[in-house]
């Protein structure tokens, strides 16, 4: 068989498993956590790699067993290990050493994922959708979620490909989009989207001591919160009692 004649099952296998990706999360369970909608992602490209049934049987448990990540990399993860697949089945890669590298892999990128997508990125698109929506923008709103949910499947997209083609190496490259550093430069502009909704909401005429004394009095809490000095379940209670018992003066 030749290379294209090769080829062509696989870019097709590989395609339903990018479309599969997107249900990894849709078999939670407590044991396994998201290992069910992994497995079921991995299913067309193993079934498309390996002829012999001893073969795929064996592939089909090293990807039954135990998985959790963040659901953005779900793509990237799976094309990842597609490929190595492909390595093993050609004899180019130990199969003694999957376990240690889906479970080192998937578990970095989770922490990077929850820090940039979950605590950063989203956090953004949420708080400029508000501000847009106090402000009466309603259209450029619906467009920013539009905007960011393509840029979302792009990345998906674009990550799903180098994985495939890049495999492993795709991971040097990773690196250096520094995406922590990203991830902290938005939490500054979630804090200044916050305050932006705080004096969009704030009664009017606005006064200057309250302003910046309520700026100062947030600031404070910020720091003792991320010094561990105070617990953020305390604070998020303080500012809901504040602000009901300023609501009733009112």
């Amino acid at each position: 068989m030749d290379k294209a004649a090769e080829q062509k099952p696989l870019g097709l296998a590989f395609a339903r498993c990018f479309l599969r990706s997107y249900f990894v999360g849709a078999g939670f369970n407590t044991r396994g956590l998201q290992n069910i909608g992994f497995s079921y992602a991995m299913q067309p490209g193993l079934e498309a790699i390996y002829d012999d049934p001893a073969e795929l049987s064996k592939a089909r448990r090293r990807y039954v067993k135990h998985y959790n990540s963040h659901p953005f990399w779900a793509p990237l993860l799976v094309a990842i290990f597609l490929s190595v697949e492909v390595q093993i089945r050609d004899g180019r890669f130990p199969v003694q050493l999957l376990d240690k590298l889906k479970n080192t892999t998937s578990y970095t990128l989770s922490a990077i994922g929850d820090s940039v997508f979950s605590g950063s990125a989203l956090i953004f698109w949420a708080l400029a959708t508000v501000n847009m929506l106090l402000a009466g923008h309603h259209v450029q709103a619906m467009l920013l979620g539009l905007v960011s949910f393509a840029v979302l499947q792009s990345f998906k997209a674009f990550t799903f490909w180098s994985g495939i083609n890049k495999g492993l190496g795709f991971l040097d490259e990773l690196k250096r989009w520094d995406l922590i550093n990203w991830g902290e430069r938005l939490k500054y502009a979630n804090a200044f989207l916050v305050l932006l909704i705080w004096f969009q909401l704030w009664p009017r005429p606005l006064h200057g001591f309250e302003w910046y004394g309520g700026t100062a009095v947030l600031g404070v809490l910020g720091w003792l919160v991320a010094t561990g000095k105070i617990a953020r379940e305390i604070v998020a209670v303080l500012v809901v009692v504040i602000g009901l018992l300023t609501l009733h003066m009112l």
